[in-house]
């Protein structure tokens, strides 16, 4: 008899094994000369060395295909150990299978614009109002190149602008105090990582959400770098979070020109960051517009209703006083 442990790494168990074993117990039922066991991410498995050796086969087989459609259906483990090869998946234009295995993928034009120059581009730019799904989209982009192996980590960033007087009053240690304005960013990757495998891979810094100060002095190498809501940096703080990029690294720069919440007499990193570098070679610069708003249909209504409040107040102060003759 041989006895034989086999490791699944690259998924989260609990994808791998189903709602209450459902998975396991299939797989079980389906190698019936075998006596099996599953702990953690360990398939412990007795038998003849021949069937152990299959079994590992085929394990590694629908280890392969619940990483990469982050599902893994009861028909495709039959089809799988019976040797047959499961139904194609319609994969194109995905950029990554999200929880449950939903398909993310580009939703408009500038969205898939926004994936090409990803693939082209060291740095890119995606500008645009709410709702769009720039920043939806650009960790969507690194975690398939986590996935596929194309970095080795994800350095996510917002500017916490409101937090200068603030922090201090609010309860817990600085990662308390800072999360509520990095929420955003979780939520995004919820949607894209099984939850065990996300706590995983911020243990172990594979995935670093911080704020932007804390980029200060460091040196990105073999990561993919994405910086939200960067129209709240100033123009030393985008200057720094640039020029962060280390070898093999990717950036993603994301913002909205008219939701800028710094003091009036600072100009914005971003803004001035357009300007300096329009003409550089290797960056991309994707605009959204009102019409590439994805959340529901009211958010681009309550867009065109600011937009015209704001275009009429600015009307409004241009008018000349009217002198009154005494």
């Amino acid at each position: 008899m041989n006895e034989r442990n086999v490791i699944i790494d690259s998924v989260d168990p609990q994808i791998f094994y189903g709602v209450n074993n459902n998975n396991v117990n299939l797989i079980r039922n389906l190698f019936p000369k075998l006596r099996m066991a599953a702990r953690g991410n360990v398939l412990r498995v007795i038998g003849e060395e021949s069937e152990t050796l299959q079994f590992e086969k085929k394990i590694k087989e629908l280890e392969a295909y619940a990483s990469k459609y982050n599902k893994l259906p009861e028909d495709v483990i039959i089809d799988v150990i019976k040797g047959e090869p499961p139904k194609p998946v319609n994969s194109e234009g995905v950029i990554i299978f999200g929880q449950n295995g939903k398909p993310i993928s580009p939703r408009n034009g500038n969205q898939a614009k926004m994936v090409r120059s990803f693939a082209k581009n060291g740095l890119t730019f995606a500008l645009g109002p709410a709702g769009t799904g720039k920043t939806y989209i650009a960790i969507a982009l690194a975690v398939a190149a986590l996935k596929n192996k194309a970095c080795k980590r994800i350095i996510l960033s917002r500017p916490a602008v409101e937090a200068g007087e603030k922090l201090g009053f609010l309860p817990g240690d600085m990662k308390d105090k800072i999360d509520p304005y990095l929420r955003p960013l979780y939520d995004a990757l919820e949607d894209m990582i099984p939850q065990l495998k996300l706590k995983e891979y911020m243990e172990s810094d594979v995935i670093q959400i911080a704020p932007l100060a804390f980029m200060r002095g460091r040196t990105l190498n073999d990561a993919v770098i994405i910086l939200d809501e960067a129209q709240n940096t100033t123009r030393h703080q985008m200057k720094m979070f640039l020029t962060r990029m280390g070898m093999n690294s990717r950036m993603i720069v994301t913002g909205d020109l008219t939701q800028v919440d710094l003091p009036r007499t600072t100009q914005s990193g971003l803004l001035q960051a357009m300007r300096i570098l329009k003409d550089v070679e290797g960056i991309g610069v994707i605009e959204y517009g009102k019409k590439d708003i994805v959340r529901h249909p009211l958010v681009q209504r309550i867009v065109d209703a600011y937009e015209k409040r704001e275009k009429d107040t600015e009307e409004s102060d241009e008018e000349p006083e009217l002198k009154v003759s005494e």
